[in-house]
């Protein structure tokens, strides 16, 4: 008996066993994909884990359909690390299976539908569904489940096909679709029988009347002298200003021939800059630390301010570790981010850079994979979001976390909810590779870890080329609106400094973290305020599309003209948003250009890239934005930086709002002043006098962390105590209170620990859901794979009881 374990791409804990034969058995290796059924009759892509002679005692074990591979496209280390990931982070092994692999490599069944062909059918005896899926069946020879409902318009359409299998009308085929198709560039070259002189004057004669096929001819005969090398049809099109169909005419006549060849999507030309990159006494000083740090610890911290050229360091390091061959993992947190890395490290690296993160399509994420598990050059320097430390290295020597106390390393929504700086660490480590973690606000646990001798610790505390530091301004709201200082929501300082800063030229950013154009709309006579249907939100208005949307869930309205509620005109927007401030920049400085960044503008694969690229070619004079323009974006011609309220964010319902509130807001100031001249920054707020405000004006980051600190070993939060968070959610409100009170009651029987709960949110009810969560919070000095192994005992207890199954609960490990 031979048998192999494998894992399938759905939310389930187990591996599972199938039965091979002799033949197989010797030739599957771990790793490789096989096609296999599952349930009553779909078929998925399952990844091979181990390969054994045990027989499953619970099941008889089915036979695999098919080997998707011919050698393994997933390595072992990366196996063993996506179990610690669903250990670790408490998730099903097939949900890091499914978020790990490019969807490509993925293959489902699609269920297809036909009809049988021998037999006569009495039309007379089917029902009206019955028959518009047997009429439909004349038209086309297959359907697929999806059409069906369509067709029918309803989505219980099972019964109706039943019907028809049984009546021996329709035959039901699993069929597996190879998703991943190389990318083929077409070409063209003359045909071979007008290459000699008596061809060509020939060919001549034939084209004498056909003016526009004439001229693709000479356009091709001089793209050929000049260019050496195969004439793409493109290229042809746009060189002789023709169309595609005058091509193909004269491919029919055979005066051209057509043939493709196959090219990797994403092609980056980098020219390898000659000149080395010169670090300043400081860098060089900081450099020379991070490596004296590496020969005793894993992973070093780099402490350096905004615009101290981390990036250089980074690339010096690069350097290195590419003269020993090996694999290099820069992660970033924000897309964004990415468009601007990328241009700098493809000019010293040349085609040694590869690019991973969502908003590449399919195909090209799967080539960036096979790059990788094949040590091509191509992706020796891979840059990406947190998705790419699911890339099958093999050959990892160092991982660059840039910007790593950013939140969006976290992944929330679906499952694994993984930290990718944290995962990172742990991937290092299997590979014996290094990890260095850069940032001008390190998050507090990072900075613990890192003065308790954990990490490694560098700090550069001077800008580059020693410019200075911006000057922080904070201007007194309370006191503005009182003395009528206030045009909108800009001060008479902030406009000042605008008028200021656009006559010499200069460039400027104005920070606002909300989208949209205000976020309540409320009736003046009875105080109605428009609610999402779904969640426990204000909808938020959006005056470019007149409409008001949930940030949630995704639905909108258009605006109303008069109150739901009272039928009242009178209605007034509440709070302001990046649409608010750009109308209202609009009306103050009517000349200049504005742009805005965020959710609403950066939709599609470069809506970064082009307001990025805008604003540095200075097209854009004021650039308006969310936390998205926080993340270390280099633009040398900003001078001024403008935080429209910083009092929004201090007043989180969140133990970290301030550490958050001081980091956004350094790291938004850090945009300022970036080359020569010093910047300058203006916070507007409600309280000037507020210790976090006050700790970003003086750039006192120890001064903040202490503060923090103390805070969090009063109250129980990390770095002195791992929390985790369970949220529970049901549409039912009654049976989502009993059940997350009876979760609560079964652990604090089994823990002395602190458990918080149920807790409703402060957005209690999100898609219809209602919503309650508990915290765990476990001390350093106990066992936390003891305690997590207890939780997943409880959980598995509370789904067996019948009145509860239907409550989801979803466990984020470390969830800040």
């Amino acid at each position: 008996m031979h048998f192999v374990e494998v894992i399938l791409p759905l939310s389930l804990d187990k591996t599972f066993t199938y039965s091979v034969s002799e033949t197989e058995y010797n030739y599957i290796k771990i790793g490789m994909r096989l096609a296999v059924p599952f349930g009553k009759s779909r078929i998925y892509t399952a990844l091979v884990i181990a390969i054994h002679q045990n027989k499953p005692t619970l099941y008889d074990a089915k036979e695999i359909h098919q080997i998707l591979d011919e050698k393994p496209i997933v390595t072992e280390i990366q196996i063993t690390h996506w179990q610690w990931i669903a250990s670790y982070y408490m998730c099903a092994i097939g949900d890091v299976y499914r978020g790990a692999m490019p969807s490509a490599l993925l293959l489902e069944s699609e269920t297809i539908i036909s009809q049988k062909n021998d037999g006569f059918v009495d039309e007379s005896l089917l029902t009206d569904d019955e028959f518009l899926i047997y009429e439909a069946l004349q038209q086309q020879s297959s359907l697929k489940v999806q059409d069906i409902i369509n067709i029918l318009n309803k989505k219980n359409i099972f019964p109706v096909i039943q019907k028809l299998i049984d009546k021996n009308i329709l035959v039901l085929q699993e069929e597996m679709l190879e998703t991943y198709t190389p990318k083929l560039v077409r070409y063209v070259k003359l045909h071979s029988k007008y290459e000699t002189n008596e061809g060509l004057s020939e060919l001549l004669e034939v084209l004498k009347n056909a003016n526009k096929q004439k001229e693709i001819v000479l356009s091709y005969f001089q793209l050929s002298a000049s260019e050496k090398k195969p004439i793409t049809v493109k290229k042809l099109i746009e060189v002789a200003n023709s169309t595609s169909t005058i091509v193909k005419t004269l491919i029919d006549k055979e005066i051209f021939e057509e043939y493709y060849i196959q090219v990797d999507r994403v092609n980056f030309i980098g020219k390898t800059k000659d000149e080395q990159l010169q670090l300043s006494e400081v860098q060089q000083i900081a450099f020379e630390e991070i490596k004296e740090n590496f020969t005793q610890k894993e992973v070093c911290l780099l402490h350096g301010v905004t615009s101290s050229g981390k990036t250089e360091i980074y690339i010096k390091l690069i350097e290195d570790y590419i003269k020993e061959e090996k694999q290099i993992l820069y992660l970033l947190p924000e897309i964004a981010l990415t468009t601007q890395l990328v241009g700098r490290l493809r000019d010293y690296f040349g085609n040694k850079v590869a690019v991973f993160h969502s908003k590449y399509s399919n195909n090209e994420r799967v080539e960036v994979w096979q790059q990788v598990l094949e040590q091509s050059s191509k992706a020796q320097i891979v840059i990406g979001a947190r998705s790419a430390i699911f890339l099958p290295f093999s050959n990892l020597g160092l991982v660059i976390v840039d910007e790593e106390h950013e939140q969006t390393f976290k992944q929330v929504d679906p499952s694994p909810r993984y930290h990718a700086r944290d995962a990172s660490i742990v991937l290092a480590n299997s590979h014996k590779a290094k990890v260095l973690l850069g940032s001008a606000t390190p998050s507090l646990e990072t900075y613990f870890n890192a003065q308790s001798g954990k990490y490694g610790f560098v700090e550069i505390s001077k800008r580059y080329g020693n410019v200075k530091m911006p000057e922080i301004e904070l201007v007194d709201l309370k006191d503005k609106y009182l003395r009528k200082q206030m045009s909108g929501h800009f001060s008479d300082t902030l406009i000042e400094e605008i008028t200021t800063a656009l006559s010499f030229g200069e460039q400027v950013i104005l920070f606002q973290n909300r989208r949209g154009f205000s976020p309540i709309i409320e009736c003046l006579t009875c105080g109605h305020v428009p609610q999402c249907l779904q969640c426990d939100v204000s909808l938020t208005y959006h005056k470019h599309k007149n409409q008001l949307r949930c940030h949630y869930c995704g639905y909108s309205m258009a605006k109303p003209t008069h109150c739901h509620s009272c039928s009242s005109v009178h209605l007034t927007t509440k709070g302001f948003g990046t649409e608010q401030i750009q109308q209202e920049l609009v009306e103050l400085f009517p000349n200049t250009k504005i742009g805005r960044m965020d959710q609403d503008t950066t939709r599609g694969k470069f809506g970064f890239e082009k307001i990025i690229d805008s604003f540095k070619n200075r097209e854009i004079d004021i650039l308006v934005g969310t936390q998205m323009l926080a993340k270390g974006l280099d633009f040398d011609n900003v001078s001024l930086v403008g935080i429209m309220n910083a009092d929004n964010m201090l007043y989180h319902p969140d133990f970290r709002a301030f550490e958050r509130s001081y980091q956004m807001m350094t790291q938004v100031s850090g945009r300022s002043g970036r080359s020569e001249k010093q910047g300058k920054v203006i916070i507007q707020t409600y309280n000037p006098d507020h210790n976090t405000i006050q700790q970003v004006v003086h750039n006192n980051y120890i001064s903040m962390y202490k503060e923090q600190l103390y805070d969090r070993q009063i109250y129980h939060y990390p770095p002195y105590y791992k929390l985790i968070k369970l949220t529970l959610k049901h549409r039912d409100f009654d049976k989502l209170k009993e059940g997350s009170m009876w979760l609560y009651q079964v652990m604090k029987q089994n823990f002395t620990i602190p458990i918080l709960g149920p807790e409703e949110p402060p957005i209690s009810r999100i898609r219809n859901e209602y919503i309650r969560t508990i915290m765990v919070k476990i001390p350093t000095n106990q066992s936390l794979q003891g305690t997590k192994k207890t939780i997943q005992k409880i959980l598995n207890s509370f789904d067996v009881v019948p009145q509860y199954r239907a409550i989801k609960v979803v466990v984020n490990v470390d969830f800040y």
